[in-house]
């Protein structure tokens, strides 16, 4: 009769001879202890813990669990977790839990709004606009640099020619250098345009050039 007792024992509460304890620390976002956090597991019964510093503990048989931590503001779900486990052997099982903010769908959905507010194509269009408003830019001061570097040599030449004149129809490139503070390279690209145009006619005299003034544009 004595064996009998604990053998009936044995098989009515097995979970008094193979337990073993979960427990862990509970924890926010900022890594501090949650307060007041409702913690349960899916044994057979259900348990429910209520933590109020932060930590909790079951004791459990052997079994594939899952445990659920929620932190309640009043009625509304403030922040939850939930974790899987398993125990294979008698002992003792840490599993500490981070509880994350609850959103809802409207707030979901928001979130995702601003990740994402555009539409691919409407973002392909945007890129598109884009480059051609810089391709225009780009062209709009090429163009301009090269007007206004063509404006300023087109004065250039009208102030050679205008030296010529004053000089009568006739004067040295020298002379021309010492009028114009241009680079003698300069002045000689500018004079050998002028006679390619047939405005001036230049004659090379000892180490110098004589500039005489056509009489078509006297």
């Amino acid at each position: 009769m004595r064996l009998i007792i604990p053998f009936v024992m044995l098989l009515l509460f097995p979970q008094l001879v193979f337990s073993a304890t979960i427990y862990g620390t509970i924890y926010d976002l900022s890594l501090d202890k949650a307060k007041d956090v409702r913690v349960e597991i899916n044994t057979e019964p259900k348990q429910l813990y209520v933590s109020k510093n932060g930590s909790y503990a079951f004791n459990v048989p052997n079994g594939n669990y899952k445990v659920e931590a929620k932190q309640y503001i009043g009625n509304f779900l403030e922040s939850s977790v939930l974790e899987n486990i398993t125990v294979k052997d008698d002992g003792n099982y840490v599993l500490d839990l981070i509880l994350f903010p609850s959103l809802d769908e409207g707030e979901l959905e928001y979130d995702i709004d601003i990740i994402n507010p555009f539409p691919e194509t409407r973002t392909n269009i945007q890129l598109l606009i884009l480059f051609l408003v810089i391709a225009f830019i780009v062209f709009y001061i090429i163009r301009n640099t090269s007007f206004k570097a063509k404006k300023e040599e087109d004065i250039d030449l009208e102030r050679i020619i205008k030296i010529i004149k004053q000089e009568g129809g006739r004067t040295t490139q020298k002379h021309i250098r010492k009028q114009i503070p241009l680079s003698e390279a300069k002045i000689s690209l500018m004079i050998d345009e002028l006679e390619h145009k047939e405005v001036i006619e230049k004659i090379k005299k000892g180490r110098g050039n004589i500039i005489i003034l056509k009489s078509k544009t006297l």
